[in-house]
């Protein structure tokens, strides 16, 4: 057979060209704040505020991860970060595929009904007061819950969830599973779940991201400060521009202090970003499956 190749235009070329240009300058721009951040990470403190840092390390150094992990706000607040994460996750994973399924099914005559509630309150909310109130008569302030129950349910990733199932989990497969005998319970299961693996990563990345880089409902319900994520010890020293004095003795009693701040951000945002570019590697291809089924309109 022979084949027949598609030979481009000057003015196709001219396009490419200006395409690939666009998407390279993106990429610098994309790129450049991050390899930025890493490189003043692995810096002296006095190379870092002395502007010596671009794009490769300055004298490298591991003072300012040294200086993180052993500040005890710093590991209460990373370990706090990972338990509202796996705990929050699991629960919102779990209300929105048992609210997403039943949404899905034919045979759930008020699901309308039921879907324009949910989607009203994506548009209309009580406010931060009646949220807080309601959290305080709950008796949730200052407890882990505030940081999990009041968010245990999102409307956008139910309808994602939803046209998941209605996309790929087919009424004749229900009707078989029932004519063997099947309770709804173990179809959903048994069955249900095992081909929902796209759409619960991609719920679980989503969620699980939220909760990592939560900070304003701690702002709102946490008092205690052994309960804060680490966003909010994070928040301090980047915005409030706050350090401990333990930070600075433990390491070198000689840094100056203000080179030890601007080094301690920089270690930071590395810290507090890593565990979710660690996750996303594996999720990736469950990831992009399940955003496209659940984008298609059922």
């Amino acid at each position: 057979m022979s084949r027949t190749t598609v030979r481009e235009s000057a003015a196709d070329r001219i396009f490419l060209g200006i395409v690939y240009l666009f998407l390279a300058i993106i990429l610098i721009v994309i790129l450049f704040p991050l390899l930025h951040i890493v490189s003043a990470s692995f810096s002296s403190p006095s190379a870092v505020s002395s502007g010596k840092v671009w794009l490769w390390p300055v004298d490298i150094t591991l003072m300012g991860y040294k200086a993180v992990f052993q500040n005890s706000n710093i590991l209460i607040g990373f370990g706090n970060s990972l338990f509202y994460a796996v705990v929050g996750t699991m629960v919102n994973v779990a209300f929105t595929v048992m609210l997403a399924y039943p949404l899905a099914r034919k045979t759930f005559y008020i699901r309308n009904m039921v879907m324009m509630l949910l989607v009203f309150t994506m548009f209309f909310d009580g406010g931060l007061i009646p949220n807080y109130l309601l959290v305080k008569s709950l008796g949730m302030l200052d407890t882990r819950w505030a940081m999990i129950i009041p968010g245990a349910l999102a409307v956008f990733q139910v309808i994602i969830a939803r046209t998941f199932f209605q996309t790929t989990i087919p009424e004749e497969l229900a009707e078989a599973a029932e004519m063997d005998g099947s309770s709804d319970i173990t179809f959903f299961i048994k069955i249900v779940l095992p081909l929902s693996k796209p759409i619960l990563a991609v719920l679980a990345l989503m969620y699980a991201v939220g909760h990592w880089n939560s900070y304003f409902n701690a702002l709102i319900y946490l008092k205690d400060s052994s309960l804060f994520p680490l966003q909010i010890f994070l928040r301090d020293i980047l915005i409030l521009n706050s350090v401990s004095s333990e930070m600075v003795t433990n390491v070198n009693e000689l840094l100056a202090r203000e080179g030890l701040k601007d080094l301690l951000k920089y270690s930071l945002i590395v810290v507090a970003s890593a565990p979710v570019l660690i996750i996303y590697p594996f999720v990736q291809k469950y990831f992009v499956k399940g955003v496209m089924i659940g984008s298609l309109k059922g």
